[in-house]
């Protein structure tokens, strides 16, 4: 009986710890879960905004580009929308420019082309900027050059403050243009280039301005200074009076290499967007800039330059050894260009 009574006495004393309900663990993980996310979604939301607006302009930017319905599905490559580094376009940003570089050589009437193009208020010719040989020093060189031109970030007197339409320059065929024609060619399909090859057909009247220029580089018969191109009558006659001598016996030699490296540039570029012209059709008809303006895609206007004209007179008056040329070309496939003359 004591037994009983002392192991009934122990059991009472004895107290088992309650078991923990499962609810309230659940609870207690479900508050924590809680109070992280509030505190995450804050910190998102404080950086959004922060960064948020800019990074929505910008999609916005690139997912609605400048787009002209009027342009023909085949003339959209040959449409550039540039952002410049330097400056806004600002009201022009959607504005499409064209791409355009001037294929020639030296006294070809390129200098006084180009003066004509800038005339024009939407176009900016910005010369021959290759005549630097740093610039063509290599393909990056050139490709920099060309990136650096074509964005609307090369600042010339030709740059224009209004809408721009078309950009280029002029690029003499032995400024790096013929040594590197494979990537310039690539470069010009890609990047929507087009080319305008402007040639003389008189190689012998280009031959005695080349001279000419040449002579007046070293004297400088103008007040000490040597001008390739001139403003005036006056200017004119002056480096008019200089008469080159011609070496007869490499004449041909020398007319023949000038004729392929113009046909080897057309070649390379033929796979390109071009036109060709030549300067006689130029000077005896000024409607054919009407095709230049049309094919450079700008509205068409009246355009004018300053240049005047050096060598004028007929070839037999402007050669020193007149007579050992004529000999040298009589009976030619070059004979024509003893007598191919224009009037100015």
């Amino acid at each position: 009986m004591a037994e009983d009574c002392c192991s009934f006495n122990k059991e009472s004393f004895i107290i088992k710890p309650p078991k923990k309900s499962p609810l309230a663990l659940r609870m207690v993980v479900l508050a924590a879960v809680m109070i992280c996310g509030v505190y995450i979604c804050s910190m998102c939301l404080k950086q959004i905004g922060n960064h948020g607006v800019p990074r929505i302009i910008k999609i916005e930017l690139a997912e609605q580009p400048c787009h002209d319905p009027g342009i023909p599905p085949s003339e959209i490559p040959y449409a550039h929308y540039p952002e410049p580094t330097t400056y806004s376009r600002e009201e022009c940003a959607c504005t499409p420019v064209r791409y355009f570089a001037i294929l020639s050589m030296q006294r070809s009437g390129s200098g006084w082309f180009e003066t004509l193009l800038n005339s024009h208020i939407n176009i900016s010719s910005n010369g021959e900027i290759f005549s630097v040989k740093e610039r063509r020093s290599s393909i990056l060189a050139i490709i920099k050059t060309l990136d650096k031109v074509y964005n609307l970030d090369w600042h010339s007197s030709a740059s224009k403050n209004e809408c721009t339409a078309a950009v280029g320059f002029k690029w003499m065929l032995n400024q790096g243009l013929m040594a590197n024609h494979e990537k310039i060619v690539d470069y010009f399909k890609i990047r929507g280039v087009s080319a305008i090859f402007l040639f003389r057909r008189n190689q012998l009247r280009q031959m005695v301005s080349i001279l000419a220029n040449n002579h007046d580089r070293n004297t400088k018969q103008l007040n000490g200074t040597h001008k390739a191109h001139v403003h005036s009558k006056d200017e004119a006659e002056v480096l008019a009076r200089y008469k080159p001598t011609i070496n007869a016996t490499s004449l041909i030699s020398h007319l023949r290499n000038t004729g392929e490296l113009a046909a080897n540039a057309l070649e390379y570029f033929n796979g390109t967007r071009h036109i060709v012209l030549y300067y006689e059709d130029l000077i005896q008809n000024r409607t054919k800039m009407v095709d230049v303006l049309d094919f450079l895609k700008v509205p068409q206007r009246k355009l004018a330059s300053r240049h005047v004209k050096i060598h004028t007179r007929p070839l037999s008056e402007q050669v020193q050894n007149w007579d050992d040329v004529y000999c040298a070309l009589k009976g030619s496939r070059y004979e024509n260009f003893l007598h191919a003359d224009y009037k100015m």
